[in-house]
């Protein structure tokens, strides 16, 4: 097991990856992947047990599906670092005839890539898909997803999230990034999502909350604790709050960063707030 202060390195690390991928084709979603970043290495260097190699199928170790797949920046960073792919492709991030595409997709055979990500709304079901597989081919192993939460938007999620709880998919763990922000403002002035947790609730989901999904340690907790949830009769929901654009103060808090690459000088203030901790790529 990793320790905090490894990881923390990591996220610094991550975050710097994340603007340097976006700033180098001025394209990409820096403002959601800054946010998670805590949550992605922490579940790819703590919570999730994998095997070496990496296996479409994923019989016999933990599998994760990131839904709000615009995010990729952040995805690639920790798929990289973990091993899966030589760190310097990461700098074919977005270029013509990259795996590395601006939304994760499964024709260019990436490592560590299960399903194409780019319309919102679809993870779930395929999480809960691929959670039900477990059960049929009696492997013990769990499904992670991750959701933002201006996709909660979209309807196919609720006819998935009460399939789960009816369906007492147990081995599913989803997270729901709940930053308050999406493309086009706030999400509670966009389409008011309202309180989450009894809404899940209501359709049969055990859920915890995370207040800090900032703070690595609180995540870490959290998604262990959602662990000893699993295998009791209900899918278990973790609601994360987060900051957009995190580790960055000038794209914190706002939906300004949510697809905006930073300009030259922009990315070198944001890389002075994050100073290289494990080597760039």
């Amino acid at each position: 097991m990793a320790h905090s202060k490894d990881l923390e390195a990591l996220v610094v690390q991550v975050r710097r990856d994340i603007l340097r991928q976006v700033h180098s084709v001025n394209s990409g979603h820096p403002g959601g992947s800054l946010g998670c970043a805590e949550f992605m290495v922490a579940l790819y260097f703590e919570i999730m047990d994998l095997k070496g190699r990496f296996d479409m199928n994923g019989i016999g170790e933990d599998v994760f599906f990131l839904s709000n797949g615009h995010i990729s920046p952040l995805f690639y960073s920790v798929l990289a670092r973990r091993g899966y792919f030589p760190l310097e492709e990461l700098a074919t991030f977005r270029r013509l005839n990259s795996r590395l595409q601006g939304h994760p997709a499964t024709h260019e055979g990436l490592p560590g890539v299960r399903i194409a990500s780019g319309s919102l709304g679809q993870g779930m079901s395929v999480a809960i898909g691929a959670a039900l597989a477990k059960k049929l081919n009696m492997d013990p192993h769990l499904i992670y997803s991750l959701h933002g939460d201006g996709e909660l938007q979209e309807g196919q999620n609720w006819e998935a999230i009460m399939f789960a709880g009816s369906k007492k998919v147990d081995n599913l763990i989803a997270t729901i990034d709940r930053n308050g922000q999406q493309i086009d403002g706030p999400t509670e002035e966009v389409l008011a999502l309202g309180d989450l947790r009894p809404k899940l609730e209501a359709f049969g989901w055990d859920v915890l909350e995370v207040k800090d999904g900032n703070n690595l340690d609180a995540i870490t907790k959290g998604l262990k604790e959602a662990k000893t949830r699993t295998g009791k009769g209900r899918p278990v929901g973790i609601i994360m709050d987060t900051v957009m654009g995190n580790g960055v103060d000038f794209m914190m808090h706002t939906h300004a960063w949510h697809g905006k690459a930073p300009n030259d000088a922009q990315l070198a203030t944001a890389l002075e707030q994050n100073p290289e901790t494990l080597g760039d790529y």
